[in-house]
C-alpha cells in the first residue's frame, strides 16, 4: 500500500478518534436511556404531556385526563420522580405533580414539534 492510499485511513482514524472524544461517559449515556427508556412508555408520556399543558396537576386529576388507574399513575409518576423528569409538592393528603424543570418542557416541545412533522407511516408500521 502507498503513502496515498494510507491517508484516508489515517484521515479516518483521526475523525474517529474526534467522535469518540464528543461522545459523553459511558454512565452518562446509561442515564439518558433510562430518561428516554420512561419518557418512551405511552402511559407515561400521556401524562408528562398532560403537565406540560397542565402545569401543576394533582394525581387525581392526572388519573382522570389520562384515563388511567390511580395505582398506575402513583407508580409511573414515582418511577418519573426518581429519574427527576417530574417533581412533587404535597399540600394535607394531596400530591401535586409538575415537570422537574424547563429542560423536560423542551424535550416534550422539540418531540411534539418533531411528530408533527414527521411522515404519517414510517418503514416500522410498513409504510415505503
Amino acid at each position: 500500500m502507498t503513502k496515498l492510499q494510507e491517508a484516508p485511513s489515517m484521515a479516518a482514524d483521526a475523525r474517529i478518534q474526534t467522535l469518540r472524544r464528543s461522545l459523553p461517559p459511558e454512565g452518562t449515556a446509561h442515564e439518558l436511556a433510562q430518561v428516554f427508556g420512561l419518557m418512551s412508555d405511552p402511559h407515561r408520556l400521556r401524562l408528562l404531556l398532560t403537565l406540560l399543558t397542565g402545569g401543576e396537576v394533582p394525581v387525581g386529576d392526572l388519573a382522570a385526563a389520562t384515563g388511567q388507574s390511580m395505582s398506575s399513575t402513583s407508580h409511573s409518576l414515582r418511577l418519573l420522580r426518581m429519574q427527576h423528569i417530574v417533581d412533587v409538592r404535597r399540600s394535607g393528603r394531596q400530591a401535586y405533580y409538575r415537570l422537574a424543570d424547563t429542560h423536560v418542557r423542551l424535550l416534550l416541545d422539540v418531540a411534539l414539534t418533531h411528530s408533527r412533522h414527521a411522515p404519517t407511516t414510517t418503514p416500522l408500521e410498513g409504510g415505503s
